[in-house]
This record gives structure tokens, sequence and C-alpha cells, in this order.
């Protein structure tokens, strides 16, 4: 087996995804100990600047005590590198985590165990679905009261048609929750009661009638245990791997990530059964992990990660090959090489130069602007990565410095924040007001704070009198022209000099749509 082949099999880069609350930022933090990668539990609930959790470094992050930006932490476990993408749980922010899952191989489901399957998780879910993307579900809390787990199972199974299958069974709930059963492996885990202590590794079992279980818990707990793995095994399917990783069946694992409790089952559930790197699409043929050339995709931009120096980096999957520092890449858009000379791996904000990178690894290419989501960097093949999507913005609101004086300071601060992906831009053809465009409310709110904090420049937002902004194109250049001639008080010009169409209301689309049969509008970009 080539080195190349050897290190595709041992990458497994997976996202987390969850509804705001079920516990994601926990788990991460827990996935990073049992890894080795950081030597604190319980950073999160930690006082003063160790309150800061690992994956949740930006400022506002810390203020709000949400995860707003998507991190990329590596980290090694039981002989694989695993490449954990940390998403937004809030849905405002839905559109950079919708990118995140298409660099992905696999996802963990995090599932309240009181809550069940909420409205954020259910996006999140559809989108994995889209792309035939593999879960594993976490159902965490479990040291509270929370639902029956065979309702939980149900609800998984009826929510999102989905066949489940459970890898472990909890053994109480609550006060009296006493740990699990995996089995997978047939093995007894009791919770240890000490906070941050680690799980014991577990007592190895016969199987379910083992006596050991009578010594070890109380007799009316292994008479429920033996009584609903029985009654789970004949109403679940068992697990099909093939099934798992065609993205029909999802195994569940039961914990408490906040007492490291189930951590450890999921990690080596995912080190056993999640897929390795898989083919990437682009428009040209799919891209296998195992060729020789390097390839790879940008499906993010990150500005500021380093207070400290106007930086921004673009995070790229790596599709194929064996990367080394010092290459030179073709940047296929614009033709031009670039030359890797400091990428960079990440533990969150913490990162360390990338000597080298194999498929499914995620690193960071520190730019000036020239690198934009969805680019391809190759060893020379004219590759265009597909599946990567842009949304057109359902809010929009007028930006202006509050100092006149500052506008070139706001312009250049607002395409550096559009380059991110995090919201759209538009410089109106008529008027001096930018526009800021956004999928959810709070993306205002953040984006002024990021705009004062990061560029120095205080702003105000204010409403507009526009309904939606739709990008416009055709395959007939003389009506394109037409179009835009006609329309200049409607149109702006997005960070990328894409023109856009910004709608006042329903009627007005329509009309122009109904005018110009011709015109595409668009409401996603790939």
């Amino acid at each position: 087996m080539s080195t190349l082949q050897e290190a595709v099999s041992r990458r497994r880069t997976f996202a987390i995804i969850s509804h705001p609350d079920a516990g994601k930022t926990t788990l991460t933090e827990k996935l990073l100990l049992f890894g080795g990668a950081i030597q604190m539990a319980g950073a999160v609930k930690a006082r003063g600047e160790q309150r800061r959790a690992h994956s949740d470094w930006m400022k506002v992050e810390r203020e709000r005590g949400i995860s707003v930006a998507s991190s990329v932490m590596t980290f090694d476990y039981a002989g694989c590198t695993f490449n954990l993408l940390d998403t937004p749980g809030h849905e405002d922010f839905s559109e950079d985590t919708y990118r995140v899952l298409t660099a992905v191989d696999s996802a963990v489901m995090v599932i309240d165990a009181a809550k069940g399957i909420e409205e954020q998780t259910r996006k999140l879910f559809e989108v994995c679905r889209l792309r035939d993307v593999p879960i594993m579900t976490f159902v965490n809390k479990l040291d509270r009261e929370g639902s029956e787990p065979f309702d939980l199972l149900d609800e998984i199974e009826q929510t999102l048609a989905l066949d489940v299958t459970p890898a472990s069974w909890p053994i109480g709930m609550g006060k009296g929750f006493l740990g699990c059963y995996d089995l997978w492996k047939d093995q007894l885990i009791l919770m240890e009661r000490s906070k941050g202590g680690m799980p014991g590794l577990g007592e190895p079992c016969s199987g379910l009638d083992d006596p050991m279980l009578d010594s070890q818990l109380p007799s009316m707990a292994v008479e429920k245990l033996r009584e609903d793995v029985e009654m789970a095994r004949a109403l679940c399917k068992p697990f099909d791997p093939q099934s798992y990783l065609e993205g029909h069946l999802t195994p569940v694992f039961f914990g408490s990530a906040v007492n490291n409790f189930g951590v450890r089952e999921l990690l080596q559930g995912l080190a056993e059964q999640a897929p390795r790197p898989r083919p990437q699409p682009a428009q040209e043929r799919a891209i296998e992990p195992t060729e020789e050339k390097v390839t790879g995709v940008i499906f993010k931009i990150q500005a500021n990660m380093d207070p400290k120096h106007r930086d921004r980096i673009a995070f790229m999957r790596l599709a194929s090959g064996h990367f080394k520092r010092g290459m030179k890449l073709k940047h296929v858009r614009s033709g031009k090489l670039v030359n890797m000379h400091n990428p960079v791996m990440f533990l969150a904000q913490d990162r360390e130069l990338a000597e080298e990178a194999f498929p499914g690894d995620i690193i960071g290419v520190p730019n000036h602007g020239n690198l934009a989501i969805g680019d391809a960097l190759t060893e020379g093949e004219d590759l265009h990565f597909t599946g990567i999507p842009r949304f057109a913005p359902e809010l929009l609101q007028k930006v202006r410095p509050k100092d006149p004086l500052k506008a070139k300071h706001l312009g250049r601060a607002l395409v550096q924040l559009a380059e991110e992906g995090a919201a759209r831009v538009f410089k109106p053809r008529m008027g001096a007001d930018w526009i800021v465009g956004v999928v959810g409310a709070l993306q205002f709110e953040v984006m002024a704070d990021r705009i004062r904090t990061e560029y120095d420049v205080p702003v105000i937002f204010e409403n507009t009198t526009l309904l939606t902004a739709r990008w416009v194109e055709s395959d007939d250049a003389a009506a394109l022209k037409k179009f835009l001639d006609a329309n200049q008080a409607s149109l702006a010009d997005d960070h990328e000099e894409q023109p856009v169409f910004l709608a006042r209301n329903a009627w007005h689309l329509d009309r122009a749509q109904e005018d110009y049969p011709g015109i595409r509008f668009l409401k996603t970009r790939g």
C-alpha cells in the first residue's frame, strides 16, 4: 500500500451538526480531550480566559456564547487522523454550515435527550441528505431527565425518514443514570460521578446474560436493560455498514458529553465505521483521493483570525494527492500560480505550519483577497469543483459609517467580510450607501460588531425598502446589456462585480421576469 493510500485510509473528516444548546461545543471539547489535543476538560465551563471553548475563538462568540464561525480541529486517535469541522449552531449562520457540509465525508448529529429533534437539526440533516452524507447520532444530556430512548429512536426514524440502530443502550436517566451497555462490543460502561473524570474502559461481557451484570448493577436496572435491548434488537434494523455509508441508517450512541460519558465509544465508532475521504465532484469528472496530482477546493474564507495581522485565511479541503509545503499550485480561476509557502493546520485558532497534508485534510492558505469560495487549486489541471452553494439573501439593510470620512475603510471591510461568504454586500449603481444582505437577522449585529472591533469603523445599519436580491445572467449578451441599461436604478454589483437585481417587492421581481424572459434571476450561485 502506498503512503498516499495509507494516509487516505486513516483520514476521517467530519462535522458536528445540531440545534443550538444541544451540547455541540461541549462534545467538540471532549472529542479533543480524548484525542489528546487539549489537556483540560471543562474549558467551556471554566472562568475568565479559560472560558473560551477551543472552537469558539472569535471575540463576538465569546461575548454571546454562540458559535458563529466554523472552526477546524485536527487530532489523532486510534490510529486515525480526525479533521473535525465545527459548525455554527445558530440558524442565522446556516449558509456557512451548508458550505462546511460540502467539505466533510460524514457528520455527527447531536440531539438533546429532553428536546429530541429540533428545527435547525432537521434543516442541517436535509443538507446532509442531499449529499448522502453518512450520519452517526449522539443523544446527549442523559445525566438530566429526558425522553425515553425508544421515543427518541422513533422520533429520529419518523422525522428524518432514517433507519436507526442503537450502538449503545442507556441504563437509567437523570439522577438515576448509571451508564451504558455497548451493544457493538458487548461491554458494560459505568458512569463515574466525579466531574471531569475519565470514564473507565468498560467491563467486557459475554453478552447480556453474563452474571457479571447482576453483580455490577441493581436488579431492577439489569432487568430493564435486558428487556429494552431485546426489544430494541427486535424493532430496529441491525447495523449495516453499507446502509450507513449510503446515508440511509444512523447508529445511535447515548451519553453525557459534560461528564465525558459516551464520547470514547462515539470516537471509536467513527474510527471503525466512518468513511475515509470520498471522491470530490467537479464539472469535468470526479476527483479520486488517491490520484497522485494535488487538487483542492476553497470552501470557506475567514478574515482576521489573528487580530494582530489583517489576515485572510482560505480553508482548502484537499481532494487528492500528497501536498507538501512550498508547492506551487495553479489557481484555476485566474490562471496564476500560488506559492504555498506557509499553509497552516488548525486546532481552532491555534495553528502550525503544515509541512504536508493528505486528501481529507483541511489546510489554511493565507491570502490577500485573491482566493474565493469555490476556487480550485491544482497541479495544472483546469478543474471546477461543484456543489458549493451561495444563497441570495432574504434580509437587506443599508450600512454607512458613523464617521463619513471612513467610507473607504467601510468599503474595504465589507468586501473582506463578503469574501468569507458570511454575508452579501452590494454597491448600488446609483446612490452612495452599501447594501448588506444576510440569511438571518443576527448576522447584522455580528457584522456591525466585527466591523467596529476588527476594522475600527463604527457603523449604522438602516432598513431599506428592498425585498430581495437576485443575481442576473443570460446566454444572450445583448439581452443582458439591454436589461442592465434599462434597470440601472435597481441594480448593484456584488463583491465579485457580478450584477445583482434588487427587488422592492414581489411584484417588482415578477414584472422584471415577465418583461425579460431571456434573463435568469438566480437565488443561488454554485
